[in-house]
C-alpha cells in the first residue's frame, strides 16, 4: 500500500502541472520561504554530506508520508488535482521535486551533531539517535508550517458552489499541516528533554506569530510595511528566547525583511542547531553560537534565492522580499503606486523590471555576503573537520 500511495502522489503532481492557465490560482500562495541553497552542483555536494552522516535525509519524510493516517488524507486530494490549489503544489514540491526535496534544514543539524559529537564515548550512539529524532521533527514542522501557509482565503460572500472544491482543500491542507506538527511534537515528547522541548515551543511561538506580523491584503498574504527613516537600518539577532523585537521594524528594507524571515522558520532552524548542541551536553555559549549560525544561515540561503527569483525569467518572487524592499526604499514612488492594493492585482512583470532599474539585487548580494559570512564565522568554531568543511561549502551558494 506505500508503494502505491508514493506513485499516487507523484501522478498527483505531474497532473497539477498539466492544469489550464484559465484555472490557475498560484498568485494567491503566500510567499515562497524556501531556506535553502540555490546551488547548482547541489546534488554532489548532498552525496557527500549523507555519506558523511550515514543517513539518507533525502528520504526524511517518507516515514510520516507512508504511514496509514497520512494515507487517508492523501486520498482526498484527488479531488483538487483539477484547480491548482497551493496544497497540489506543495505535493508537488515535497514528492516530485527532486531539488526541493532534499531536507537541507535535518541534514545541516545531522552535519553539525557530527562535527561536536565526541569521536569516542559510550554515550555517543545514544546521543546520534536523539539528533536524528531532532533533525527529523525540525523538518516535519518545517514542512507542516509550509503546509498551512497553503490556503485560499475565501471570504464568506464569496463563497458558493464553484467554491467548494477550494474550500475542501484547504480543510485537507489543514488536517495534513495539523497531521505533521502534532506527529513532530510527539517525537519531541517522546525525547524527554524538557530543556529542548523549551527551545523548540519558542520557535513555534515565533512562526505562529509571524502570521500576525505586518501589513496584510483581502488574501491576507504579507505587504511591504509604509516607508519609514526613524532608526538605523540593522536587526541584531539575540539567542534568549523572548519575543522577537518588532519595534520601529517595518518599513525599513533589512530589519523588515530579517523579522519575516526569521518569524517563517529562521528561529525554527536556529533552534534545531541549538538543540543538537544541547542534546551533545554543550556548554551555553556553544549552544547560542549554535543558534546564531542557523539563523544566520537561514538568512544567507533566504537573500541568496531571493537573487535568483528576481533576476529569472521563469521564477516567481515575492513582494516582500529583500530585492523589492530594497527597491521600494530607493524609489518612493513605486510604493505609492503599490499602496492599497491586494497582491494579487500586481503587474509583477512591470514590479521586477522597475527593481532591477535600481540597485537592489546589488544590496540583496550583499545582504547575503553578510549572512554568509556571520554563519561561516559562528560554525567555525566547532572545529575542523569534514563535517565543518561540507557546511561552508553550503554556506556560499553564489
Amino acid at each position: 500500500m506505500s508503494y502505491t500511495l508514493l506513485r499516487h502522489l507523484r501522478r498527483t503532481a505531474v497532473i497539477s502541472q498539466q492544469i489550464r492557465p484559465e484555472s490557475i490560482m498560484t498568485n494567491l500562495t503566500p510567499e515562497d520561504i524556501v531556506f535553502r541553497p540555490p546551488l547548482a552542483q547541489w546534488g554532489k555536494v548532498i552525496k557527500e554530506a549523507e555519506k558523511i552522516v550515514g543517513y539518507p535525509t533525502s528520504f526524511m519524510n517518507l516515514r510520516w508520508l507512508l504511514s496509514d493516517e497520512f494515507a487517508n488524507l492523501a486520498m482526498h486530494l484527488r479531488t483538487v488535482v483539477n484547480m491548482n490549489h497551493p496544497i497540489v503544489k506543495t505535493a508537488k514540491m515535497l514528492l516530485y521535486n527532486e531539488h526541493n526535496n532534499l531536507q537541507p534544514w535535518g541534514l545541516i543539524i545531522l552535519l553539525l551533531s557530527k562535527a561536536v559529537n565526541p569521536p569516542t564515548s559510550l554515550l555517543t550512539s545514544t546521543v546520534t539517535q536523539n539528533q536524528r529524532i531532532l533533525a527529523e521533527l525540525t523538518e516535519m514542522i518545517r514542512t507542516g508550517h509550509y503546509v498551512h501557509r497553503g490556503l485560499l482565503n475565501i471570504p464568506p460572500s464569496d463563497r458558493n458552489k464553484n467554491s467548494d472544491t477550494a474550500i475542501f482543500a484547504n480543510k485537507i491542507a489543514i488536517l495534513i499541516g495539523d497531521y505533521l506538527l502534532v506527529t513532530a511534537n510527539g517525537m519531541l515528547a517522546r525525547l524527554k528533554n524538557q530543556d529542548l522541548s523549551y527551545l523548540i515551543s519558542t520557535a513555534l511561538r515565533d512562526v505562529s506569530e509571524g502570521e500576525f506580523y505586518g501589513q496584510r491584503d483581502a488574501q491576507n498574504m504579507p505587504f511591504p510595511g509604509k516607508l519609514s527613516s526613524n532608526r538605523t537600518d540593522v536587526y541584531d539577532i539575540c539567542s534568549d528566547t523572548l519575543p522577537l523585537e518588532v519595534k520601529d521594524v517595518a518599513g525599513l528594507p533589512i530589519r523588515e525583511w530579517t523579522l519575516r524571515s526569521l518569524y517563517n522558520g529562521g528561529t525554527l532552524f536556529g533552534r534545531g542547531c541549538q538543540g543538537a548542541l544541547l542534546l551533545g551536553e554543550h556548554d551555553l555559549e556553544k549552544q547560542e553560537m549554535a543558534y546564531k549560525f542557523g539563523c544566520n544561515l537561514c538568512l544567507a540561503w533566504q537573500a541568496a534565492s531571493e537573487v535568483q527569483k528576481i533576476t529569472s525569467e521563469k521564477d516567481s518572487f515575492s513582494i516582500v522580499s529583500a530585492p523589492v524592499l530594497f527597491a521600494l526604499k530607493e524609489n518612493p514612488v513605486l510604493y505609492e503606486r503599490l499602496e492599497g492594493r491586494n497582491v494579487t492585482d500586481v503587474d509583477f512583470d512591470e514590479l521586477k523590471a522597475e527593481v532591477l532599474k535600481t540597485d537592489a539585487v546589488e544590496q540583496t548580494k550583499a545582504l547575503y555576503m553578510d549572512h554568509a559570512n556571520k554563519a561561516k564565522s559562528y560554525v567555525e568554531v566547532f572545529g575542523d573537520c569534514q563535517s565543518i568543511d561540507t557546511i561552508k561549502q553550503l554556506i556560499y551558494t553564489m
